[in-house]
Parts: C-alpha cells; sequence; structure tokens
C-alpha cells in the first residue's frame, strides 16, 4: 500500500502482517525476553505483601508514561496526592493519578471477561480523561515533529475505518491460533494500536496500559508491575523513527527487536528495584525493632510503611493496627526515630517514607 504522511493512513494493512516476523534474531532474542520476564513473575509471585511492590511501581510507571506525553508532576507531588484526602492538586498531578485508576480498571475488567476488546480501550482512555469521548470521528489529526511542526504521519480517518481497524486488532490480541511468541505479538500490537491512533487524546497512555494487561492477560505476569515507558523516555527518537519505518518500509524486525530488549531490560531493573525494596524493608524491621518502644513496633506497622510512600493515621486504622490516637502517637515514633517525616497537608498530618522515597526517586 502506498504511503503518503500528509494523507490519513485509511490503507493501514490488517493484522496479522503479511510477511514472516519471527526471524532468527526475533526469536532468539524472544528467548531471552521470555526468560527474564519469567523470572520477574517468580519473584514478584512470592513477595507476601505484595501491595508493597503494586503501589510504588503502578505510581512511577504512571507518572513516567504520563512524562512521554509532556504531562509532568515530581515524585513528591504523585505520592502525596495519592494519600491525601484533600484532592485539590494540579490538573497534571489528577490526571496522573487517572492513569492509575484506568491501569487498575482495566486489570480488574481482564481478570473479570480475559479479553482485550475495543470496549474496554474506550473505558481506559475515558477514565484517563475524565470525558466521554469515544473513537474519532472528526477530521485533521496528525502527527507532527514538535520542533518543526512537519507532518510524519496522519492516522486513518473516518469512525467506520477506524472501528473496522481496531475490531481487526482486537481479533488479533484474543486469537492465539497464529502461534506468534506473545511478546513478539505485543510488539505487533503496540505498533498497530498506535498506528491506528484511535482516540483525539490519550492514545499513547492507552496503548502501554494495554502492553501490561496483554502480558497479565497471556499469564506471563500476574500482576501488573512491568512498564516499559522509562525505557521509551530514554530511547524516545529511537522509539519514534522504528515506529514510523514500520509504516513506511514494513520494518517490522528492528522494531521488534527494539520492543523485546525493552521488555528485557525493564523487566530486569524492576527485579533490582524489588530486590532493593526487599532489602530496604528487611533493614528497616530491624531497625525499627531496635529502637522504638516494644508497645509501638510490629512488623505489620513497617510493612505497611512500604506500601506507598506517605502514611497517615487512616491508614493505620483502617489496617486495625492502632484507634486513631495511638495510631497518631505510632507515627510520631517512628518520626523521633528518622524513619518517617511529617508534612501538614490540608488538615491532615502525612508522613514520608524517607528511606523508601530516596530509592523510587533515584536518590542516594
Amino acid at each position: 500500500m502506498s504511503f503518503y504522511q500528509e494523507v490519513p493512513y485509511n490503507d493501514l494493512p490488517l493484522l496479522p502482517p503479511d510477511q514472516a516476523i519471527e526471524s532468527a534474531s526475533v526469536l532468539k532474542s524472544a528467548i531471552t525476553a521470555n526468560r527474564t520476564l519469567a523470572e520477574l513473575k517468580g519473584r514478584a509471585d512470592i513477595i507476601p505483601n505484595q501491595s508493597i511492590l503494586i503501589n510504588s511501581i503502578i505510581l512511577q510507571e504512571a507518572r513516567a508514561s504520563s512524562e512521554i506525553e509532556n504531562i509532568i508532576t515530581t515524585n513528591d507531588r504523585l505520592f502525596e496526592a495519592f494519600t491525601a484526602a484533600d484532592q485539590d492538586y494540579d490538573p497534571h498531578t489528577k490526571e496522573v493519578l487517572r492513569y492509575r485508576e484506568a491501569l487498575w480498571m482495566g486489570y480488574r475488567k481482564l481478570r473479570d471477561h480475559s479479553l482485550l476488546t475495543a470496549n474496554l480501550f474506550i473505558d481506559i482512555v475515558q477514565t484517563i480523561k475524565q470525558n466521554q469521548d469515544a473513537v474519532r470521528k472528526d477530521s485533521g489529526t496528525v502527527i507532527a515533529n514538535p520542533g518543526t511542526k512537519q507532518i510524519i504521519y496522519t492516522p486513518p480517518e473516518g469512525e467506520p475505518v477506524i472501528r473496522e481497524l481496531l475490531s481487526n486488532l482486537e481479533k488479533f490480541i484474543n486469537d492465539d491460533s497464529d502461534g506468534l511468541d506473545p511478546l513478539v505479538k505485543m510488539a505487533v500490537i503496540h505498533y498497530q494500536f498506535e498506528a491506528i491512533h484511535p482516540f483525539s487524546d490519550g492514545n499513547g497512555r492507552t496503548g502501554r496500559i494495554i502492553n501490561i494487561l496483554y502480558l497479565v492477560q497471556k499469564e506471563l505476569l500476574t500482576l501488573p508491575i512491568l512498564y516499559l515507558s522509562d525505557y521509551i523516555i530514554n530511547h524516545k527518537s529511537e522509539y519514534y523513527r522504528k515506529i514510523r519505518e514500520v509504516t513506511e518500509k514494513g520494518a517490522w524486525e528492528p522494531w521488534i527487536l527494539f520492543v523485546l530488549d525493552a521488555i528485557r531490560m525493564t523487566a530486569d531493573e524492576t527485579m533490582q528495584k524489588i530486590e532493593s525494596i526487599k532489602e530496604l524493608l528487611a533493614r528497616t524491621i530491624e531497625e525499627a525493632r531496635e529502637k522504638l518502644p516494644a508497645r509501638v513496633y510490629s512488623k505489620e506497622l513497617i510493612e505497611l510503611l512500604f506500601e506507598q510512600p506517605y502514611c497517615k493515621v487512616r491508614l493505620l486504622v483502617d489496617k486495625g493496627i492502632a484507634k486513631r490516637q495511638t495510631a497518631a502517637e505510632y507515627l510520631k515514633e517512628l518520626e523521633n526515630i528518622g524513619i518517617l517525616r511529617s508534612k501538614q497537608v490540608g488538615r491532615e498530618n502525612l508522613y514520608l517514607n524517607v528511606p523508601l522515597y530516596g530509592l523510587l526517586s533515584g536518590e542516594k
């Protein structure tokens, strides 16, 4: 099919690709990526309190994925907003939190129905954007170079065309009869969704959520804890160039190898982060046992401090660790020994787990 940058790509080829995409290089890379991903799954599955991973890692991903779209907030602002009852935060921070909400909504629906569908994609983008927009109906959507403003891609146009392409993508995702390696298939899915660009806004973030849900659907992960956004940020020009080369040249192999490398390296980094969190938790438990009054210390209390970087009295009460006044005393004791640092937010006192925040933010 002919491709012209300034013409809507209504001839975007349907899936599966009309060429062999599992070359020897691709299959070799897929074996390594699958092995690393399986190791990550195994390590995550045996952690007793998995909330320790879920909240921290997902919030990091929400921030990074949104940053790709120039929706910027700080780690501290995000972690604070996640915990505080007062939700009077800037629009960017709220939108990042909605990304997390959209991911969890998608995860729950996938667990209930086992399918990734176009309707689920619409639910995801509507949750992120907090509107009722669905498939694009208007013309004029283009992808342009942010510096030169030159048009580099014009996605398909017309609701019937977009819905037909989404229907084909949905069938490709949920039908395993093609025998493709799931990680190779994920690379194809990600390209196709980006190329369809079905929504007026939120396509990139929705596509990255689809990635992780697909890995869960294929039981390559139990929890949604592998995210490629940091890798994309660090290789942004290469990411967009390889996507364009699939469109312009049918160059599937370089794109698939890029995604497989991203999966392998991100899985390895996530394992390192899990180990660092586990080691920090163990050290903090030991420190708290030595320094806290016996009436205050419990392993359950210290583990709660690792479920998210900020803690507050209500979280201790909800966990049944202590009643309100006693919970406040416990948090003050933890501040006294330097594990927590208090911060007034609205009418609440929040307590930052200083070592955990430093680990997640890459601070020494």
